[in-house]
């Protein structure tokens, strides 16, 4: 299912058009305006910094950190930040627009539903998150290229290439710490191979590859000052760096739903120009709050387990199902889930769809549709012409809610006629099989 685009189909020339559009988004303002803005300017001191060999981070972990990435991000921005603004611009914007294709590309190979889907469904889930993709635009963000990172990773891994894989896996990790999330998955699933390739890259990206261009001494100290400023920190203002958003309306992880939801902490406390705003059930303290978070994703991460297949079930329509409700969980369980990071709903949506057009049942076709449509609805309400409030609330949450919801209904009540691939037919069901108990 692999495929370029191509110039003689008309949504492929559609495609090329918005990328088009949403590269002059970044461009324009930066050469016919003030600059553009965002987080562009910060990639490009990042990657300056790493040219001069200058520091990412302050000497003090307390300290407010400006680039919140691990070293590996500036050392890869510093290539074509050695050519100026504009070609780094141009570079992460293409980048973008390969993952936006590759993304889709993958999704519907995985989908599990054995169809290629016509054009028009094709095109559909890009149309659904359009606007996570104008943001990875706008804003510059790699979440749109760690999803596809990832996506490449199970591909792989359904194709025979677990050591690829891991890479895969701990290339995104090295990037934006939430896909590690990933890990505990392999494990349970007895996915060695990836796993070993997962901790050897990981270590080759954040501290052999980056060596040669901050020196060892130099990285292993970044990389100590980076992870105490952004994993080692904890307390009731905030976790990590960006204390401001951390109980805001921008972020609907679970973490901070929870915390919005059990103590009186303002949501609108990104913006000291707003009245403080609460929406406390109860009133309880920070620790109290804390256990209930692990609590709610101890709950959630058994449930996983229950409903994911034994081995001997797996078929390559539950296979894409179970990957979907991770992606899922994935979203949500970082710590920080910006609107954005809901981008990561696209393989999901994507499997649903499937299941919304060629499930054999009628009533099971329509019934996924309606899911699809609320979920829809619930993303709707991050457009700018609805309050925050409804953010913070949770709408982007909820829609992952929905879509986990329908994926477990399927991989709970799979067709009648659903058959599992033999060893032979390959997929990532009978890898697993493979495996020594």
């Amino acid at each position: 299912m692999l495929r370029y685009p191509s110039l003689r189909a008309p949504l492929d020339i559609l495609f090329l058009v918005c990328c088009i559009a949403l590269t002059a988004d970044v461009l324009v303002p930066e050469i016919w305006g003030n600059g553009k803005t965002k987080d562009y300017p910060l990639w490009f001191w990042a990657g300056q910094q790493v040219l001069a060999g200058g520091d990412l981070y302050p000497s003090h972990p307390n300290a407010t950190f400006d680039f919140i990435y691990p070293p590996l991000s500036a050392v890869l921005l510093a290539i074509p930040s050695y050519f100026g603004k504009i070609p780094l611009y141009i570079c992460l914007s293409f980048f973008n627009a390969v993952a936006w294709w590759m993304t889709a590309q993958f999704s519907h190979a995985m989908a599990g539903s054995g169809r290629t889907p016509g054009p028009w469904l094709f095109a559909l889930p890009g149309f659904v998150t359009i606007t996570f993709v104008f943001d990875m635009f706008d804003l510059g963000q790699p979440n749109l290229v760690l999803l596809a990172l990832m996506l490449f990773g199970f591909w792989l891994l359904q194709h025979g290439r677990p050591w690829m894989a891991g890479s895969m896996f701990a290339l995104a990790t090295a990037i934006k710490v939430f896909p590690v999330a990933v890990f505990p998955y392999l494990i349970w699933r007895r996915q060695w191979a990836a796993v070993a390739g997962m901790v050897v890259f990981l270590g080759v990206f954040l501290f052999v590859l980056p060596a040669p261009f901050r020196g060892t001494q130099h990285n292993v100290a970044e990389l100590k000052t980076w992870y105490q400023g952004m994993v080692g920190s904890s307390s009731e203002k905030g976790f990590g760096q960006r204390d401001e958003q951390n109980w805001s309306w921008v972020n609907q992880s679970i973490i901070a739903m929870t915390h919005r939801l059990t103590r009186p902490v303002n949501y609108n406390q990104d913006d000291p120009s707003k009245p403080p705003r609460t929406m406390n059930w109860v009133d309880l303290d920070f620790k109290t709050a804390n256990w209930i978070v692990l609590a709610i994703s101890f709950l959630i991460g058994a449930g996983f387990l229950a409903v994911m297949p034994s081995r001997a079930r797996m078929t390559p329509r539950s296979t894409a199902e179970e990957l979907g409700i991770l992606f899922c969980l994935m979203t949500v369980a970082s710590p920080l889930a910006r609107q954005y990071y809901f981008m990561w709903l696209f393989f999901p949506a994507t499997v649903l769809i499937h299941r919304a057009a060629y499930d054999p049942r009628a009533a099971v076709r329509a019934g996924t549709w309606a899911a699809l449509a609320f979920a829809g609805g619930l993303m709707l309400l991050s457009l700018p012409v609805f309050p925050n409030d409804l953010q913070a609330w949770g709408n982007n949450l909820a829609s992952a809610a929905v879509i986990t919801g329908g994926l477990v209904w399927h991989i709970l009540h799979p067709p009648p006629d659903a058959v599992a691939l033999s060893p032979a037919a390959g997929g990532l069901q009978a890898i697993i099989q493979e495996q020594p108990s």
